[in-house]
């Protein structure tokens, strides 16, 4: 092979700079966890900000159905397993983004979840998939696609994007610079390293010192190599998997970044998550008039099934059922809780064992503990604002939206000191902060919880703290917006090697 060096890049006078987000789901047309949220409002915040912004997502069936005026951009023909594959173009519902959609029907058009059947067995796929996505990503950064749009900085979202930063340093000639933002480092995409040629990446990303990972070969690591600048979704998250603990066997390549690893934290998406404009709700509500929240409070009870006791604390729980998010503290402490009065509303699937464990709570304590199983967007709302607070005990959490949730919703979090956790709530001013990963210390913090809520003025001014916080995208799209600058000088100084 023969290697050329890259020019340096330039924005060729344009004021506007031009960023390519590359996502597996955007809410709300397709949603598993918070990235589809970042994604839904990220983007729109950098362009009120002034830049020109783009997203690449996979031709799921709800995406191909819900992108407004698809064309065809280019046709690629066979692909990673594709017998098809096209690059479309149109625009997002409401926000009337620019989007481009992958085609590929033989991997996109199908049920269950972006990664799993609908049984929960991850497709035997997902490597030719999720290769697809990345190299449409490098290939739109080389001006391969839409020659009329090449963008300054693609910015790669979490495992399933991550390849797009390896095929930009390796072998796609293109000026742009990457980004990639780790939104949970515990999902890192591995695969069996004899399958890695399927990805289109040359067999020197297959060596330890490339992207093979104890036997297996990793997406996020190529996300951590070989962007630019790597992000995290917040500063304690940053700090946390750049040592041992956390950091999931990469965190010696997160140290060997050095300053190239930031965190940024993610912001509120405030069309969504407003209570004085929510349409779910069954009153709507601000600091100026509260009277709503307590409507809510009381809709909750009555339609929850539980008693009407306006002296119990309501905590509510919308989470995924797992160990990672702390729900076996709950269950632990559920039962002395609910004796001294707390009622518990809980929506959220996930781990078997555990949605069978909270059933059995519920069977065991009617009309003080009520569960849903499932994940219904419009009751999420309701369950935010009618309760008194939300609980988020998580043992790790890159950043957590559902706290920012309860803080503006006047609904102060219970949360254990971690990552985003420990970034968005201050003990005793807007929520209830514990650092013990045990049942006893979720336990502790909820009788705190309870006993303010006794002293209606204290209360009334933690709801006022947590709904004043600023929490919109504002401030989270300055920060990116100047680290794509940094991102693209990094990339001017060290120009890439890159194979044709």
């Amino acid at each position: 092979m023969s290697a050329r060096l890259l020019p340096r890049p330039a924005l060729g006078g344009r004021a506007a700079l031009r960023v390519l987000h590359v996502a597996a789901e955007v809410y709300p047309l397709v949603k598993t966890g918070g990235l589809a949220d970042v994604v839904a409002a990220l983007p729109p915040a950098l362009a009120a900000a002034g830049a020109d912004v783009r997203l690449l997502l996979p031709g799921l069936p709800s995406i191909i159905e819900a992108v407004q005026g698809l064309r065809a951009v280019l046709d690629i023909g066979p692909c990673c397993g594709a017998l098809r594959v096209r690059v479309l173009a149109g625009r997002l519902p409401g926000a009337g983004l620019p989007v481009y959609v992958i085609e590929a029907p033989q991997l996109w058009q199908r049920g269950g979840s972006p990664y799993q059947a609908s049984d929960g067995s991850e497709w035997p796929d997902n490597l030719q998939r999720f290769s697809l996505l990345g190299l449409i990503g490098a290939r739109l950064a080389s001006g391969e696609v839409d020659p009329d749009w090449v963008p300054d900085v693609v910015h790669a979202h979490d495992w399933h994007a991550a390849l797009a930063c390896a095929h930009m340093a390796e072998h796609v000639p293109t000026r742009a610079a990457s980004v990639y933002t780790v939104h949970n480092l515990a999902f890192q995409g591995l695969f069996p390293l004899p399958d890695a040629w399927q990805t289109g990446l040359g067999s020197r990303c297959f060596s330890p010192a490339g992207l093979e990972f104890h036997g297996q070969f990793s997406f996020m690591k190529a996300g951590l190599k070989f962007a630019d600048k790597v992000t995290t979704v917040s500063p304690t998250y940053a700090r946390e998997i750049a040592g041992h603990e956390h950091g999931c066997g990469l965190d010696g390549v997160i140290r060997g970044r050095g300053g190239d690893v930031v965190g940024i934290l993610n912001g509120l998406d405030e069309a969504v998550w407003s209570p004085a404009r929510d349409a779910a709700l069954d009153a709507r509500y601000d600091l100026g008039r509260m009277a709503g929240k307590t409507a809510c409070r009381q809709a909750l009870q009555r339609t929850a099934g539980l008693a009407v006791d306006d002296r119990a604390l309501v905590l509510t729980v919308v989470s995924r059922l797992t160990a990672q998010k702390g729900l076996d503290l709950v269950l632990s402490a559920l039962p002395a809780l609910v004796a001294a009065g707390v009622q518990f509303v809980v929506q959220g699937t996930g781990d078997p064992a555990l949605e069978a464990a909270f059933r059995m709570a519920q069977q065991a304590h009617p009309g003080r503990v009520a569960v849903h199983i499932g994940y219904d967007e419009a009751r999420a709302h309701q369950l935010i604002a009618g309760a008194d607070v939300i609980a988020v005990p998580s043992r790790f959490e890159p950043c957590g939206l559902t706290q920012m949730y309860g803080l503006r919703y006047g609904t102060p979090p219970v949360v254990r000191r971690c990552g985003g956790l420990a970034d968005t709530v201050d003990d005793g001013v807007t929520g209830f902060v514990f650092d013990a990963a045990t049942p006893a210390a979720f336990e502790q913090a909820v009788r705190r919880a309870a006993a303010l809520r006794a002293d209606a003025p204290r209360w009334a001014a933690m709801q006022a703290a947590g709904m004043d916080r600023p929490l919109s995208w504002e401030g989270p799209a300055r920060a990116y917006l100047a680290l794509y600058v940094e991102a693209i000088e990094a990339r001017a100084q060290r120009p890439r090697r890159v194979l044709v």
